[in-house]
């Protein structure tokens, strides 16, 4: 009763004076936030220990209209408790429970909106202008309680990340989100956004104040071709705001993740809660899978009775494997036609031989685009897509986050529907939710993935490998493409283009396609290769890419991760340590009381240590409640099913 009558003289007063502070507390009451309406900042506190002090935010407008200074009118407030059940039609589980209490401003001509969930705390505008609008610009500030740690992401997409101390960063500094930021006590903050649509990304820099500030790129007035092989548009002129747009919508949610635990950002999934339900009526088609790829491989294959490389004879053999190994599809990647002229097919590949042979062994096919061609041809080249039967688009060299980028990638979304294809964005920026919105967008890159050791003197690290899960696939599937079957140490790798290598141990490898939530997830080595080892592929063809089920066990940001996920009645499980040996003990307690399992265990061999592709392949008969070892070289890996046995006394 004390509770109510406290709550019920805020609302009160903040009517009387508005000007007041307002709490929001979370469903377990984990989570403050108090919003200053006089001063028109929030705060966010995590067990009454301050993480977030007063930030500013707001918005302003072409229209005159601003939402941001000393003071808002505040004309009613509305508060409101949800408790609810979400079904995704796919993710890293079956269902999400969606609770979190709410607080509505009410101001006029516009709305602010609070949420506070129990995994962390989000607010977003909502306005109600007559006619469109330019969003001159946006405040967005995170002023951090003390010198916290923040893992740097100083590049868009594909980047090492580079922990920092908030204190050494200057107005200069450059980081795309999601930002992790990790206080002295270990709580750990993730910065990110969700539901951006019709509207520019967010990127940070630091106000050397232990604060942050949001950024965004204005609208490209003028573009021209440039950078590798002329397939990004640059931007040489901008407008003088950063989108225009609806006067009357919702704007991104801003978030604020709160995780004590390392191991717990592995199922946090706030980014998919904020963003906006399916626009699509029919999703039934949409099919998450494998694909045998052909780029990493650079389409070499041995022992076969042609001469490999872009023709059809090679692209049917990845056809056959695909099949033979149900894998549901294979990948078209640079080459397969004029990369500025999607309707002039190379002469190399006989196309409708192919999507012929294809369509008779039941794999679907993918097309690599340029994403500005794609643009430029959307409708002529989908509809030609669409007549072959095509499955989906790989679309590649975006390297933007404006408006402009941002509505392309939904307008292509909206449109590869309507002709039943799904997307996978590469050169693109990190997930902000549309996957949950359209959920044809069945993977994005936006991350330094294992393509990086084909070209890059510095490669994909065991440390970086370590580092992702916890920070870049919070925002969402996470295509870092992986599958190496060579495999090197750390004195002995490096990076070769068309015989490319991975680093650390097959292990580490076999372990991502449990660990990183991928639901179109790439085999991304030679089939000859694979095929070499039978019982190796015939482990990895069958873990699946979308799940009912994820717990976290274990793991530490850069130092080694432990998951297990669920796809009906049974579970994998996926370790993975950073350059240093590691043991780690996990407990088998998301075992289903009752039965016995049998375990199918790989593991770093002896000499993995020594020769990256030395593994063991171990049985056990496993109950609930059961310990295991896990024993991974310098770079090493781990990944097993446990499958329950149908004569729990067998």
């Amino acid at each position: 009763m004390k509770r109510s009558l406290h709550i019920f003289l805020f609302i009160l007063i903040a009517q009387q004076t508005n000007a007041q502070m307002l709490r929001l507390e979370s469903p377990h009451h984990n989570l403050l936030a108090v919003i200053d309406t006089a001063k028109f900042s929030y705060s966010v506190y995590d067990q009454g220990k301050i993480y977030i002090q007063p930030s500013g935010l707001g918005m302003s407008f072409s229209n005159g209209g601003t939402i941001c200074g000393d003071h808002i009118k505040i004309l009613s407030m509305k508060r409101r408790t949800v408790d609810d059940q979400l079904k995704p039609f796919y993710g890293i589980s079956s269902a999400i429970r969606a609770h979190y209490n709410e607080l509505i401003l009410n101001c006029g001509d516009y709305d602010v909106v609070f949420r506070a969930y129990n995994e962390g705390f989000a607010y977003r505008f909502i306005t109600r202008f007559k006619d469109s609008v330019n969003v001159l610009g946006e405040t967005a500030v995170y002023k951090l309680a003390g010198n916290f740690l923040a893992y740097m992401h100083p590049a868009l997409s594909e980047a090492d990340y580079k922990p920092a101390a908030i204190s050494s960063l200057t107005s200069s500094s450059y980081t795309s989100t999601p930002l992790l930021l990790k206080a002295p006590d270990g709580m750990n903050i993730l910065l990110h956004e969700s539901d951006v649509l019709d509207y520019p990304c967010m990127s940070l820099s630091a106000t050397g104040d232990n604060s942050l500030v949001g950024r965004h790129a204005a609208v490209p007035k003028t573009v021209v071709p440039g950078g590798h092989a002329n397939f990004n548009l640059l931007v040489k002129t901008t407008e003088p705001y950063i989108a225009r747009t609806n006067g009357a919508r919702a704007y991104p949610w801003r978030l604020i993740a709160f995780e004590r635990e390392d191991k717990n950002i592995l199922s946090n999934q706030l980014v998919y809660l904020l963003a906006s339900s399916s626009k699509l009526k029919d999703v039934s088609w949409i099919k998450p899978g494998k694909v045998a790829w052909d780029w990493w491989n650079d389409l070499n294959l041995s022992g076969v009775a042609f001469k490999t490389g872009f023709n059809t004879n090679t692209y049917k053999y990845y056809i056959d494997f695909a099949a033979t190994n149900h894998l549901e599809y294979v990948n078209l990647d640079e080459g397969w036609s004029d990369q500025f002229d999607l309707l002039k097919v190379t002469d190399k590949l006989n196309m409708p031989e192919l999507i012929r042979y294809a369509k008779q062994k039941k794999v679907g096919l993918i097309l690599w685009c340029v994403w500005y061609t794609l643009d430029r041809q959307m409708i002529p080249a989908l509809d030609q897509f669409a007549k072959w039967g095509i499955s989906g688009v790989k679309v590649d060299f975006m390297d933007r986050d404006d408006q402009t980028v941002v509505n392309f990638q939904e307008r292509l979304l909206q449109e590869a529907a309507k002709r039943k294809m799904f997307v996978d964005y590469h050169g693109a920026y990190h997930p902000t939710g549309m996957a949950r919105t359209y959920p044809n967008l069945i993977n994005t890159e936006g991350v330094k993935g294992l393509e990086w050791d084909k070209f890059d003197s510095l490669g994909t690290s065991p440390r970086h490998d370590v580092e992702i899960p916890f920070i870049r696939m919070f925002a969402g599937g996470m295509d870092y493409t992986p599958g190496a079957m060579r495999n090197y140490n750390q004195t002995n790798w490096k990076a070769i283009f068309d015989h490319p290598m991975s680093q650390g141990t097959r292990c580490h490898q076999l372990a991502m396609y449990t660990v990183y939530y991928a639901p179109l997830q790439m085999l991304a080595d030679a089939p000859t290769d694979y095929e070499k080892e039978p019982v190796y592929l015939n482990y990895l063809a069958k873990i699946p890419t979308v799940w009912d089920e994820t717990v976290a066990l274990d793991g530490k940001v850069g130092e080694f991760v432990a998951v297990a996920r669920r796809k009906g009645q049974q579970w994998f499980v996926g370790a993975m340590t950073n350059w240093d040996a590691r043991t780690v003990k996990i407990k088998l307690d998301f075992l289903e009381a009752g039965k016995s399992y049998r375990a199918e265990i790989f593991q770093d061999g002896p000499n993995a240590a020594r020769v990256g592709s030395d593994y063991q392949r171990i049985i056990l008969k496993v109950k609930k409640g059961d310990s295991i070892t896990i024993n991974m070289a310098p770079g090493g890996g781990w990944s097993a099913t446990f499958s329950p046995l149908i004569n729990k006394n067998k």
